[in-house]
């Protein structure tokens, strides 16, 4: 019997079907856009990651019989506010994580509750990019729509409604909602009333294994799936990412290297930072403490597609070719403002030092060292909680570039685990679903069966001893411009 694991990310929808040892058996995704209507806005629209998944999943089915198919476990994006009407029917287009609309909202809510109760509560900060100042600009903008809303789902949630009927929302993507209790796990109602958020428009909470329904008959004729076939609730992409890279024990840290950066430091405790992220594992009795950047694998996708027009094997040897510290030049990962450590909208990418003497080769190193410093900034904030990591167990497309490993490790100064699967969020998705069917004893019987790492990339003390260098002087180039960048944000926004 097979697992399916799907992915709702950012650019695509992916399927992969795995045995119950992690070996990859079937996989295809499809893509889909992400809308940018006007500057700060990054908006999706629900029913094309329905459309990706039907056509990903039908690829996968010529491969697969869907009699084999056990059970289905779905990971997605986080900070969606998908709201739909008690038919499921979507009401609006959904601003995903990189979305900042919601600043008006976010001033809202903290005149209604203090910043300090907020946190206390989730231990998150307030930020436009979150779901709940979303729920309210909604709200606010389209009152007569608003009306209409049953329910806000996740990325995920919104996938397993329409695989099921039924409406869910697991604990990890609860860190959305500034109302939604991070020690016990349960909504506060009163908190998003103060907050003027119905708590009536939540769905019920549950772990990320629990089988939330089977596949519907219009489900099954949509995609080709079998009526019946379990799916579990899912959960948050980062955390079923760090869950399928084998992180389940306190101090193991999952480095994402897709399009977005960041890591989860695993806890058994809680333990928050006013400027890092707050949440649940997708397994029992673990925390995530999160840092989740804008700049991650996506800065060389934006190289490639509007500057140099090359492949990526082609820039990770141009890479290896140029100096530690690119000859002097330092790249600014923001393209689309920065989540934590800074929580600046307004912070734009940079790069500087260029000269005459700079060419290609620099430009691609100072990208992947500029993404490797985001990290460090988030894991140098999260030491500051007491908190300590062990190793990196890195997974996405970034652990395709020895090269860019090889960086991260420097910069970091700490061993750089590569899973052998390259699908670790799928895979997190799929075990999740495996534990809600009993294949899985829990989530460490799991890891055991199915996550083995290919190589560790350690790093060198000489390189990591002048990358301090380079880093103080990133950190320093954010401080002395972020003025700047908001008056010439400010100026963009008046044309």
């Amino acid at each position: 019997m097979y697992l399916l694991g799907v992915d709702i990310g950012t650019s695509s929808c992916k399927t992969t079907v795995f045995d119950h040892t992690g070996n990859v058996i079937a996989s295809a995704s499809r893509n889909y856009p992400v809308y940018h209507p006007f500057p700060g806005w990054a908006e999706q629209k629900p029913t094309l990651w329905w459309d990706g998944f039907c056509g990903a999943v039908g690829e996968v089915l010529a491969k697969v019989r869907a009699s084999d198919i056990a059970a289905i476990g779905v990971a997605g994006q986080g900070w969606s506010a998908v709201a739909v009407d008690g038919a499921g029917e979507v009401l609006f287009d959904n601003p995903i994580w990189m979305d900042n609309r919601a600043e008006e909202a976010c001033a809202e809510i903290t005149r209604c509750v203090t910043p300090e109760e907020v946190f206390r509560l989730c231990g998150n900060p307030v930020a436009p990019m979150y779901t709940t100042p979303k729920i309210l600009w909604f709200q606010k903008e389209y009152p007569d729509a608003f009306n209409r809303v049953y329910k806000i789902l996740q990325s995920n949630s919104y996938m397993v409604y329409k695989l099921t009927g039924e409406f869910s929302q697991d604990l990890s993507q609860g860190y959305g909602l500034h109302f939604f209790d991070m020690h016990s796990g349960e909504w506060n109602r009163d908190m998003a009333k103060e907050m003027g958020v119905n708590p009536d428009l939540m769905p019920d909470l549950c772990s990320p294994s629990k089988t939330v329904g089977g596949i519907t008959k219009a489900a099954a004729e949509a995609t080709g799936l079998l009526t019946g076939t379990p799916v579990v609730a899912g959960g948050l992409d980062a955390a079923c990412s760090t869950l399928g890279a084998g992180v389940t024990e306190p101090g193991q840290t999952q480095a994402q290297g897709g399009t977005a950066g960041g890591m989860s430091l695993c806890l058994d405790n809680y333990v928050a930072h006013p400027k890092l992220i707050m949440g649940r594992h997708v397994i029992e009795n673990r925390w995530l403490l999160q840092g989740g950047t804008v700049g991650g694998g996506g800065t060389l996708g934006w190289l490639k597609e509007n500057i140099l027009g090359l492949g990526y094997e082609e820039m990770s040897g141009l890479a290896s070719t140029s100096p530690l510290g690119a000859g002097g030049l330092i790249f600014l990962p923001y393209l689309n403002g920065e989540r934590s450590p800074i929580w600046d909208k307004t912070a734009q990418g940079a790069f500087l030092g260029l000269d005459y003497s700079k060419g290609k080769k620099d430009m691609v190193r100072s990208v992947m060292e500029g993404v490797a410093f985001s990290l460090m900034h988030n894991m140098e904030t999260a030491f500051e909680s007491g908190v300590e990591a062990s190793a990196f167990n890195l997974v996405g497309g970034i652990a395709n570039s020895p090269v860019w490993l090889q960086i991260i490790a420097d910069v970091t100064g700490k061993p750089i685990n590569i899973p052998s699967s390259d699908t670790g969020t799928n895979l997190g998705a799929a075990i999740l679903a495996g534990i809600g069917v009993g294949i899985y004893a829990d989530a460490q019987d799991a890891v055991k069966k199915t996550v083995v790492i290919e190589k560790e990339i350690t790093a060198n003390p000489e390189n990591h001893e002048k990358y301090q260098q380079y880093y103080k002087l990133y950190r320093k180039l954010y401080e002395q411009t972020k003025e700047t960048m908001r008056e010439l944000a400010e100026m963009r926004d008046d044309k």
